[in-house]
């Protein structure tokens, strides 16, 4: 798995995780956020947005979900050990509904990460500044008709042009959207479907977008970050580059466009 996951990330931008977690754990988040929404799960008349956000949960099922060995195996591979901060807690659930209104959230973008001084929207920089991972973490079946996230497969390798001109102050996800939207139009679609349990490990630059539910059952999904415990380095005298930061520098590289040959 260790080869297979770093291969499929620099290549992709994500490796999936199936059954990163147990099924049980995923239907205990489940119950918990069904009462944060204050639905009735047999009851779709009780659904009334098309979308319900949920912030910060750190109960116990999301504990665990959060620090399963085979997760932790994985942020090892990808982020480099002791390089990542452990998470208690998880956090950004979009709960998508079958719903006859659209969505005001579904376009493409990057996950911003900080807030600058004087800036009030989210940020985002070449070096993923308070950010490692983005992460989607399953807790219901979700298939094609389920609004999964949306994913441009390779579109992290595009993204590191466009930041570096932004320098260490990034720019905001509302200003790149459009940017690296424009930068990955050429790149294959792939959809964040699973089970409850799975995990999707992206890289921060990945391209990405939610869409409209017409599905028949909801989807909970968080999609929250894996915070760095050091700086991202893009010189490393040493050359020990995770695989997030080499993906960086092959975004540079090759001005994203996909080198012929990945190596790990």
């Amino acid at each position: 798995m260790d080869d297979e996951l770093v291969e499929h990330f620099l290549r992709d931008g994500f490796g999936k995780i199936e059954g990163a977690f147990p099924p049980r754990v995923a239907e205990g988040c489940a119950r918990l956020l069904w009462k944060e929404t204050g639905y009735a799960p047999d009851d779709r008349g009780t659904w009334k947005d098309p979308v319900y956000w949920v912030a910060g949960m750190a109960q116990g099922p999301f504990a665990a979900a959060a620090n399963s060995s085979a997760l932790h195996e994985a942020f090892d591979l990808l982020v480099g050990e002791r390089r990542w901060d452990p998470r208690y807690s998880l956090g950004s659930f979009p709960l998508r509904f079958p719903h006859e209104e659209e969505p005001d959230d579904a376009g493409w973008h990057i996950e911003g990460s900080y807030l600058p001084e004087g800036a009030t929207l989210w940020h985002t920089n070449l070096w993923s500044k308070g950010r490692a991972l983005l992460m989607l973490f399953l807790f219901t079946e979700v298939g094609e008709d389920d609004a999964p996230t949306r994913i441009r497969v390779g579109s992290h390798l595009d993204v590191p042009p466009v930041l570096e001109p932004y320098g260490e102050r990034g720019a905001s996800f509302l200003e790149l959207g459009p940017k690296v939207e424009a930068a990955s139009a050429h790149r294959p679609l792939a959809w964040a479907t699973g089970r409850p349990g799975d995990v999707y490990l992206c890289h921060p630059f990945l391209v990405h977008a939610a869409q409209p539910h017409h599905g028949a059952r909801p989807r909970f999904m968080a999609q929250p970050p894996l915070y760095p415990a050091v700086p991202c380095e893009l010189e490393r005298q040493d050359g020990d580059y995770s695989a997030v930061e080499f993906a960086i520098r092959q975004g540079l590289a090759h001005g994203g466009r996909p080198p012929g040959t990945v190596t790990s």
